[in-house]
């Protein structure tokens, strides 16, 4: 088992990766913290694979959301919050975030909010939450915009184990891969050269690399996070490929395509805006094959109104005063964000859209 620390203005909690870890969560979490009762929240993808093993022989309470993008919503937070008031948690209760990303969010903010906030612990069982269980960003979606309405809250510990991965269908491993591939795009090309090298499908890779892979694209975001915990400066560069990917996600409606396609698809549009502003190459034509190879999508739906896009990437979080802004690369791992005018935006989408067939 890799134990690594992340460090926050508020102190520290332990991120812990490992083959079968997921049974000793107890132990774990006694080393560090006493707790009067716990609460977990899954989701029904997962609950029928995992729930049993976290219960083991305890009688804990739960809470089953819908699987999917669609329970990041107000409907599923206020039925998260009623369950929980009805398990009458107190303040020195622990909710167990069970899941991927979407539990994790909602969890989170359930737990960031109850009582005005009670601590949780995140257990992923996606690739994609090895991003999102790290960092504390917790929040629900809105019509209008992905991830508008939350809080920052950190988990007291991530229990990551591997084994999970397993049971995930491939268009969830390609999903979480994308967002592997952005922690090396903005940090560390040789992280990047090692993955391009494998040559093969994430979902074969063997215990010992999926670890390498998962420490490494952790300690990546916990040295940003440890920099600039609340995004008001380098955290912004976790972002990459998200302004283009939250708006295509919002504007195909949540859960027609998943976070880490429209991220991919926003990382292209990235390096092909990147090459752009700075005069350069940055090995977008060599990447966009190798996402393809991936079966990663790398352009822009045809069915999706580009105005209509570029009105969504103006309520991103990035925006200010309604103006563009966006993650680019100087070069591969030095990340920055500029201000990009309406009409490059536009002619560069453009470009990025499926040509007919």
């Amino acid at each position: 088992m890799d134990t690594i620390r992340i460090e926050t203005s508020g102190g520290s909690y332990p991120v812990h990766i490992g083959k079968g870890i997921r049974t000793k969560w107890r132990e774990l979490i006694d080393d560090y913290a006493s707790y009067t009762s716990f609460f977990i929240i899954t989701d029904e993808a997962v609950e029928p694979h995992y729930l049993s093993s976290i219960l083991g022989e305890e009688k804990l309470s739960y809470f089953i959301v819908p699987s999917g993008e669609e329970s990041k919503s107000f409907e599923q937070y206020h039925q998260c919050m009623t369950a929980l008031l009805e398990a009458e948690l107190d303040r020195k209760s622990c909710i167990i975030s069970l899941g991927g990303g979407v539990v994790g969010d909602l969890a989170g903010f359930a737990a960031a909010t109850y009582m005005r906030g009670i601590d949780f612990i995140q257990i992923p069982t996606t690739l994609l939450a090895h991003d999102s269980s790290v960092g504390g960003k917790t929040g629900i979606n809105h019509e209008l915009g992905k991830n508008l309405i939350g809080a920052f809250h950190q988990p007291a510990a991530v229990i990551y184990d591997i084994e999970c991965l397993r049971t995930l269908p491939d268009r969830e491993w390609r999903s979480g891969f994308s967002e592997v591939i952005k922690h090396a795009l903005i940090h560390d090309e040789t992280f990047l050269n090692w993955l391009v090298d494998r040559r093969k499908a994430v979902q074969n890779y063997s215990d010992e690399e999926l670890q390498f892979m998962l420490k490494k694209g952790i300690n990546v975001k916990g040295a940003i996070v440890k920099e600039d915990e609340r995004e008001t400066g380098v955290r912004a560069y976790l972002n990459f490929g998200h302004t283009l990917g939250h708006a295509i996600e919002a504007e195909l409606g949540y859960g027609k395509v998943t976070h880490g396609e429209a991220v991919a698809i926003g990382m292209i549009y990235a390096l092909r805006m990147s090459e752009e502003y700075f005069q350069t190459k940055l090995r977008m034509d060599e990447l966009r094959i190798w996402f393809e190879s991936l079966g990663l999508p790398v352009a822009v739906p045809r069915e999706l109104d580009m105005m209509k896009l570029l009105q969504r990437m103006k309520v991103d979080k990035k925006a200010e005063n309604k103006s563009l802004k966006f993650v680019l690369l100087k070069e591969i791992g030095t990340p920055i964000k500029v201000s990009i005018d309406d009409e490059t935006a536009l002619k560069l989408l453009k470009k990025s859209v499926e040509r007919s067939v």
